[in-house]
């Protein structure tokens, strides 16, 4: 079962994600995540990839599908994954193809989570995320248990700095620009599969799980 989850930022991919990893008990691959590992180890490569982040700018193909296809080598991998944040483009999804054939694999499900721009704004403004574990919290629709506090570990959560409304409107925009070439890509392919995300995180979950487990 190989997965992709397409969505705007703060469209809700991170959670769904989870559940869907938790439940068919496939590895999660978010390039967020590679970016953030990247970062924290300090070297030059994360170095570059920060001052993209920072800005609001997308990293590079470059960085981003040769890091995508170092990870998916992985023996993790071998019986499916999902792919949270790549491809972005049409470029990037040719990209993916070539790593797929060589790998003598292809991909199953595209999933395209489409929420209006109001909610998006809102729930990124709203969010904070663990440093050290990774969980992610919203102030009004997923709250800790403690303010201000991870549930898992309890770190001190943070707000992240690409999490302001100039970053965000600039990263819709250019969202919007690519994203229309890429789901006729997959829609060419039979394998999109377009979710209403404006909805809680149960009744999102529900709609995806019903494609999956067709398949089953």
């Amino acid at each position: 079962m190989r997965i992709i989850l397409l969505g705007t930022p703060g469209g809700g991919k991170g959670t769904q994600a989870k559940l869907i990893c938790d439940h068919f008990n496939i590895p999660h691959i978010s390039t967020g995540d590679i970016f953030r590992g990247k970062i924290k180890e300090g070297t030059a490569e994360g170095r570059e990839i920060s001052e993209y982040t920072g800005k609001g700018q997308l990293v590079p193909d470059r960085i981003t599908i040769s890091l995508v296809e170092e990870r998916l080598k992985n023996d993790d991998c071998k019986k499916g994954f999902l792919l949270d944040g790549f491809p972005r483009d049409e470029k990037q999804a040719q990209a993916l193809d070539l790593i797929m054939n060589k790998k003598n694999e292809e991909i199953n499900y595209v999933f395209l989570i489409d929420v209006p721009k109001e909610i998006i704004v809102d729930r990124i403004l709203g969010r904070r995320v663990c440093p050290k574990c990774g969980e992610s919290y919203h102030i009004k629709y997923n709250p800790p248990k403690v303010p201000g506090k991870c549930d898992v570990c309890e770190t001190a959560l943070i707000h992240r700095a690409d999490d302001q409304e100039e970053i965000i409107l600039d990263r819709l925009a250019i969202y919007n620009q690519t994203t229309e070439p890429i789901l006729k890509f997959y829609e060419k392919k039979g394998i999109l599969h377009k979710i209403k995300g404006d909805g809680g995180i149960q009744d999102i979950f529900v709609q995806i799980s019903e494609v999956l487990n067709k398949a089953q």
